[in-house]
């Protein structure tokens, strides 16, 4: 089986994800990559993916697969599946996207690796490193013929360029059957906030429950406004209700990946590492002086967060004005 390597684009707003051309990028350093886009966009979208690393797109331009979640993608992914057999599909971790690529695993009988970091061919075989608990690796593969679908951790490649590829286009014919449309979006809600996105910030500052309180999380918005960040939070002060859990990051939240992340108040546990240890720079505020989080910062603060926050948020200010 040739090493050419699948990956599902998603689209948001009409454009392709930036999870999406990560992975695209990472299937086109392994093999020969091919993208596949189903949409309202896919034909204007497919003539710029030759510059992330598609070498093909077959698109289906059809505003189903925009309106009805999961069903209609699964069914034309399989009939292709079945007609193609790439070596491998790759999918980013999305919510979606996981609901796609789950289901295809159970109808084709193919087997699913989550939570990818890397993916390499030591000769014919695929090795996939996938963390593990937070504190270990382990490489897993894909021991039998067919495709194999791997889902990968957000953040875990860089969108990576490729000049002068312009990509063949195959449209698809497929038709989607009344079955397929049985899970409709009857609306979609913007949440509103400040500053950047929490997956695109280069700053983070993220708080925990050294906060002592949910009225105290001001404090880490506050420093993060002022550093033109997003601010972030533990699991822990997420299921105790002071935030939503668009806020997490963790092994159960988001993967984040900024310059500077400053951590408020955070002990450090292995699910919360998980999300955040590939920041280039660490700042750990912690009046416990033993916190595994001063395992992996880069700066270390010992001290109440609740005192040090808003001294550095007027320090940031002055410096500032």
């Amino acid at each position: 089986m040739s090493n050419t390597i699948w990956v599902l684009i998603e689209l948001e707003n009409g454009q392709p994800a930036r999870s999406s051309l990560e992975v695209l990028g990472k299937a086109a350093k392994l093999g020969r990559a091919e993208a596949v886009v189903l949409g309202a966009a896919a034909a204007e979208v497919a003539p710029t993916l030759g510059a992330y690393g598609a070498e093909k797109v077959y698109i289906h331009a059809d505003a189903t697969y925009d309106n009805y979640l999961t069903l209609p993608a699964v069914d034309t992914l399989s009939a292709l599946l079945n007609d193609h057999q790439p070596r491998l599909l790759l999918l980013a971790t999305t919510y979606e996207l996981r609901d796609i690529a789950a289901r295809l695993m159970v109808r084709n009988n193919l087997g699913l690796i989550t939570d990818a970091t890397d993916l390499a061919f030591a000769g014919e075989e695929l090795q996939v490193t996938v963390p593990w608990g937070g504190e270990n690796v382990v490489t897993a593969t894909h021991p039998h013929q067919g495709t194999g679908i791997v889902l990968t951790r957000p953040k875990a490649f860089a969108v990576e360029q490729f000049d002068g590829r312009t990509p063949e286009v195959e449209t698809l014919s497929i038709s989607i059957n009344s079955a397929a449309q049985a899970i409709k979006i009857v609306d979609s809600v913007d949440v509103a906030s400040e500053g950047p996105a929490l997956e695109d910030a280069s700053v983070i500052v993220s708080g925990g429950r050294g906060l002592g309180k949910a009225e105290n999380f001001q404090l880490v918005e506050a420093l993060a406004k002022a550093l033109q960040g997003a601010p972030g939070a533990t699991r822990a002060i997420v299921d105790a209700g002071w935030l939503p859990y668009s806020y997490q990051i963790g092994q159960t939240g988001k993967t984040v990946k900024p310059t500077l992340y400053v951590a408020a108040g955070i002990s450090g546990a292995i699910q919360h590492l998980a999300g955040m240890k590939g920041s280039k720079y660490i700042i750990a505020i912690n009046k416990d002086e033993n916190a595994p989080i001063f395992s992996v910062a880069d700066l270390g603060v010992i001290g109440d967060a609740l005192t040090i926050l808003p001294q550095l948020t007027e320090e940031v200010k002055r410096r500032k004005a």
